[in-house]
């Protein structure tokens, strides 16, 4: 094992240390509105509600969530997932796709960082891009940690942020927003299918999601 290998190691030991420590002594923090009233007219794109697994509801911990198919008029899809959580105590805290995909048989075959512009000022955000593979088949994710007003595209700067706001602001609740589309086209196509969507979307987050 490198020495960088084994600092982010103890890093990782430390923070999920921190954090069990802290949560005790943290505010429960709802979503500013139920995901029950989240939208599902966004601009041209209609969406249809759908229930989570209870055995995966109950491994997430969530408290409130929303999981929901999005089509537009010529047929494309996205499907969305917001998991928010009041508090991050031991075994409920966010849990990455890097980890959960591969158990449901998806393969990573690539991942990188995505810019997705948010309105005409030029304001925007960065998320986390994944590439899976099952088969033949292909999609393509793009998600992101919205946690007590950051946007965070980093598992590691998540947790980080998640120790700090824990001692300092007295708050572990956050977000974690996830969006997927086949490959249908190209990738490329995809990817711009989902910037789509997310900027459609994230005015709506906003209002649901506390700062």
């Amino acid at each position: 094992m490198t020495y960088t290998k084994t600092f982010i190691t103890l890093a990782i030991l430390l923070i999920t240390s921190a954090v069990t420590f802290f949560a005790g002594q943290t505010e429960r923090i709802a979503p500013n509105k139920p995901f029950s009233e989240f939208p599902l007219d966004i601009d041209e794109w209609k969406g249809v509600t759908s229930e989570m697994d209870e055995k995966v509801y109950n491994i997430l911990g969530v408290e409130d969530y929303i999981l929901a198919n999005y089509r537009k008029p010529t047929g494309e899809m996205v499907n969305l997932y917001v998991g928010f959580y009041q508090s991050q105590k031991e075994g409920d805290i966010i849990h990455s796709p890097k980890n959960c995909m591969p158990g449901a048989g998806w393969n990573i075959t690539g991942t990188g960082i995505e810019t997705v512009p948010l309105d005409s000022t030029g304001k925007s955000m960065k998320v986390i891009k994944l590439l899976l593979q099952k088969g033949p088949e292909k999609q393509i994710v793009l998600y992101w940690f919205q946690s007590r007003g950051r946007i965070i595209s980093s598992e590691y700067m998540e947790k980080v942020w998640l120790v700090l706001d824990s001692i300092f602001r007295h708050r572990t609740d956050g977000s974690f927003v996830r969006l997927i589309t086949p490959v249908v086209k190209d990738e490329t196509a995809s990817v711009n299918l989902l910037k789509e969507f997310a900027q459609k979307a994230f005015p709506y987050l906003n209002e649901h999601i506390p700062n």
